[in-house]
C-alpha cells in the first residue's frame, strides 16, 4: 500500500462539469484527512474515505473527516490557474501521518488530491502544522496549465 502524490483523476473532470467551487468567501467547503502508510490514496482516489485515516492517540487534536480548509480565491500565475490554502496545525497531538487527501465536504466528499509526505511524520504532545505552497504556476498545491 503507498500514498502517491497526484491531482485525482475524477477531480480532472468535475472541474469541468463545475462540481469544484474555489472561491474563499462562496465557494465550496474543502477538508484535509490524515492517512497512515497503510492507506492507498493515489491518482484513481474518487472520495474521501475514513479507511487507514490517523486516529490521535492522546488528546482530541485530530477527528476523523480531518480538519477545514480555509480556501484563498484561485487566480493566475502566468497562464496557470492557481488554487492555494491557509496553513493547518493541529495542536496537543499525539499520532503519525504518512500522506493526505484534500476533498470537497459540500460536494460529497468528492476527491480534490492527494499529498504524500515521503515518510511517516510523528508528532507527540505538540503541534502538526501543514504549510502549502505559494500559489504559483510551479508550486501551488492545486494548479491548471
Amino acid at each position: 500500500m503507498a500514498i502517491t502524490s497526484a491531482v485525482c483523476n475524477s477531480f480532472k473532470t468535475e472541474v469541468l462539469q463545475a462540481l469544484h467551487n474555489f472561491t474563499a468567501s462562496s465557494g465550496n467547503d474543502f477538508k484535509l484527512a490524515l492517512y497512515t502508510s497503510s492507506a492507498t490514496l493515489n491518482k484513481t482516489t474518487t472520495a474521501y474515505s475514513d479507511t487507514n485515516e490517523i486516529t490521535n492517540t492522546s488528546g482530541s487534536a485530530y477527528t476523523a473527516g480531518g480538519i477545514a480548509l480555509t480556501s484563498v480565491t484561485p487566480a493566475l500565475s502566468g497562464d496557470t490557474a492557481c488554487c492555494d490554502f491557509a496553513d493547518v496545525s493541529f495542536t496537543s497531538a499525539s499520532f503519525t501521518a504518512n500522506g493526505c487527501l484534500i476533498y470537497n465536504d459540500t460536494q460529497a466528499d468528492k476527491a480534490v488530491c492527494v499529498v504524500a509526505f515521503g515518510s511517516d511524520k510523528t508528532v507527540s504532545s505538540g503541534t502538526f502544522t501543514i504549510q502549502f505552497p505559494a500559489a504559483g504556476a510551479s508550486t501551488a498545491i492545486v494548479r491548471i496549465a
